[in-house]
């Protein structure tokens, strides 16, 4: 009985952390606004360098690691984010980027463009 007590009056245990959801707070927005939910999702270390190396072709694991010059730890965190939101998918030849995830990259574009001019032009090894 005692126990039962103790249970309801402690703190709950915080929940493992998974892709936002649009309609859920994320960071900067308590709405979770579609913008603000990608904006989160992309902005967390090391996604947009995942979706970079996923452009052209499936990776594995492995190869996706050592492309993205990351750990374990935070692959697997990222990898799991991605495929929440639909961004990658895993198949016998590896992570790839789902449908939605070229339409992203594709989206992109138009920033890479601006940055560059913002940058004063293409940067050269970039």
């Amino acid at each position: 009985m005692k126990s039962k007590a103790l249970a309801s009056t402690s703190a709950p245990t915080p929940a493992a952390k998974t892709a936002p959801r649009v309609g859920q707070p994320v960071r900067g927005s308590r709405t979770g606004r579609p913008i603000m939910v990608a904006l989160d999702l992309l902005g967390r270390r090391g996604a947009l360098r995942l979706l970079w190396e996923l452009r052209a072709d499936a990776l594995t694991f492995r190869a996706l690691q050592d492309a993205a010059e990351t750990n374990p730890s935070l692959l697997n965190t990222r990898l799991k984010e991605l495929r929440e939101a639909g961004l990658v998918e895993h198949d016998g030849s590896g992570y790839r980027l789902t449908t939605s995830g070229a339409e992203l990259l594709a989206a992109m574009g138009p920033l890479l463009r601006w940055a560059d001019q913002w940058a004063g032009g293409p940067q050269a090894g970039v």
